[in-house]
Parts: C-alpha cells; structure tokens; sequence
C-alpha cells in the first residue's frame, strides 16, 4: 500500500507542458536579458553610452564638468522638441516644418515687440497664438483632407520658410531682427528661458531642466492617462480607435498643436539668448528631431514608441555635435555621424520589433 501512495504523484501530476501549462516561447522560456533588449528604450540607453564612452576616450575635455554642461545644453535645446514629434510619431504622422516653426515663433515675438514698442510678453504671447494656430492648420488639413502628414507639413514647411525670411527682410530692412535686450520685460522673460544657474561650480542652462522636466510628463502622460492611451490607439491604427470610441482627430490635432508648442518654446529660449533672430535658420532642424526619435525607438509606423527613448536619442546627437568639436575634428563629419546613428536605430528598432513578436 505504501508503494502504491508513493507511486500516485507521478501518476496524477500533469507534466509541465501539458494543458496546465503552456510555453509559446514568449514569456518565461525567454531569457531576461532578451526581453530587457526588447525595449526600446533599454536599446537607445546602451546607444547612448557606447557613444559617450568612445567620446570620453577620443575627446578628453569631454571629461570636464563644464563640457558635459555644454553637451547636455546642446541636448536639450533638440530634445525639447524631439519629444513631442516623437509623441507626434507614436500617434502615426510626422511634421517636418518643426524646425522653421522655431525661428517663425521667434521672429514674431521679436518684431512684434520691436516694431510695435511693445512688452516682450506681448510678443512672447502672440508667437504662442501663432505656433499653436500652425500646429492646428498642419493637424486640420491631415485629418480633413487625408492627405499623408509628409506632403501636408512639407507645404508648412515652405511656406514659412519663405515668409520668415520675406516678412522680416520686409519689415527690418535685413535678414535678421532688431537686438530687443532694453526693452520692457525682456530680464523676466530671460529668467524664464534662458536663464542659467550653477551646479559645483558649472554653469547649467535652464533648458536642461525643462527637457527633462517635458519628459517626465511625456511619460506620465503616455503610460498613465487615458489621451495617452488614444496617442497609441490612432497610431496603431486610427479606424479601429475610432470604432471603440477614441476621439482620433482631437488626438492628431492636439498632437500637431503640441509641436507648435515645443517650437515656440525652443523658439523663445534662442530669441532671450542671443537677443536676435536670424530668418533663415532652422532649416534641417526638423530632420534631426526625427531622427532623434527615431533613434529613441519610435517607430515611423506609428503606435510604438516612447518618451524616455527620445531622450537619449537626443544625448547622442548632442554628444555627438559637441564631442567632434572637442575632439578636434572637421565639424562636417557631423551629419555623417547622424545618418550611421539613424541607419543603427532602424536596424536596431527592426530587430527589437521582431524580437518582441517572436514565438
């Protein structure tokens, strides 16, 4: 009898890959360090270091305080608006007038006050109004005319480009606006963005805060928010999300507004820092905001991505920026450093896609 009690588990208990327990190879079969590099984010991060270090060993003033100041403002001033074109991105469209949109908020606060004799506020508010009011044309013709958002904000982006420089030649009598540094409300609106403060005896911008201060918002937004869950919905796929109720074209146009929002505050940290405005920068900006996103994991798809990931993107095209001008080396390496990077990310982001759906 004892025997037979003895021999009754092995007869009763169910092997473990019977019904009990299934095993697809997608969940506990795989490995952790696999499923870790199947975030995207996790891929950027060690992106992110890998550059860092090789900068730290080929550009020694990279070591120095004051420096890593200078790469992580240089960071920044791209990640401020990289991360609503990346959040743009995740909601399935892109804006490639992102970069004009900049100078055009900054041209308007300027002029407006200058020309006018206003309070800088006043300027700084109406180039609020206007980069808000872009962002919604470029959203509105997306989603009332089904144009791809590609040819929509390409036309944006041309249009501004030639009114930025046509309007100020035309109002200035030049290519670049009036210094407004005596004027009414310029200090406190210096204080605001661009000011800077000291760290152990290195001078840090205030932009730095604010980019990280927009992505941890980004991020709560995305992850614990309903209109995050919407970004997500449309980018997937925009007909589905509208058949269970996700209001799609709020979402694409508060999205393109929210572009227009991070250009013109990138807009008014370069108008209070260097006091004028040239009218033809910010061409190419806009190619760089994507690829930084593109780079942080954001997938030119839509429905993936996320706001962490961005970040490092954009570390590493300010580190690369800066750390090839402390290396010492030709500055027009630059742009052929960011196509390798992009050209990486896309790799990377399609061998993560297809890890993360692998059986």
């Amino acid at each position: 009898m004892s025997m037979a009690q003895q021999a009754e588990p092995a007869v009763t208990t169910p092997p473990a890959s019977g019904p009990g327990k299934e095993t697809d190879g997608r969940t506990a079969e795989r490995p952790l360090a696999l499923r870790l590099l199947a975030r995207p984010e996790v891929g950027v991060f060690l992106g992110a270091v890998a550059v860092y270090v090789f900068f730290l060993i080929s550009a020694p003033p990279v070591r120095d305080g004051s420096s890593m100041a200078n790469i992580l403002y240089q960071s920044s001033t791209i990640g401020i608006v990289t991360i609503p074109v990346a959040l743009l991105m995740i909601g399935g469209e892109f804006d490639l007038s992102s970069g004009v949109a900049v100078i055009s908020s900054a041209l308007t606060a300027s002029m407006l006050s200058y020309q006018l004799t206003l309070n800088v506020w006043a300027g700084v508010i109406v180039a609020l109004l206007v980069s808000l009011a872009v962002g919604f044309f470029n959203g509105w013709m997306v989603v009332k005319t089904g144009l791809p958002s590609f040819l929509v904000t390409l036309g944006t982006f041309l249009i501004l480009q030639g009114a930025n420089l046509a309007v100020t030649r035309l109002v200035t009598g030049d290519v670049a606006t009036d210094n407004i540094s005596d004027m009414d409300g310029f200090d406190q609106a210096k204080s605001i963005f661009a000011s800077s403060f000291e760290v152990g005896g290195v001078n840090v911008k205030i932009t730095i805060v604010y980019w990280l201060v927009f992505a941890a918002i980004a991020t709560w937004v995305l992850l614990r928010t309903k209109y995050g869950n919407w970004i997500f919905a449309v980018g997937g796929n925009k007909d589905s999300a509208r058949a269970v109720g996700v209001p799609v074209n709020f979402t694409k146009i508060s999205l393109f507004m929210l572009v227009g929002f991070g250009a013109w505050f990138l807009g008014m940290h370069q108008l209070f820092s260097f006091n004028t405005v040239q009218s033809g920068e910010g061409v190419g900006s806009e190619l760089i905001y994507i690829s930084a996103a593109v780079i942080g994991g954001c997938l030119l798809t839509g429905g993936a991505g996320s706001a962490i990931g961005p970040v490092f993107g954009a570390f590493m095209f300010g580190m690369v920026q800066q750390g090839i001008v402390y290396a010492g080396w030709n500055a027009d390496w630059f742009r052929a450093f960011l196509g390798v990077m992009l050209l990486g990310a896309v790799l990377i982001n399609l061998w993560v896609s297809r890890t993360a759906t692998r059986r």
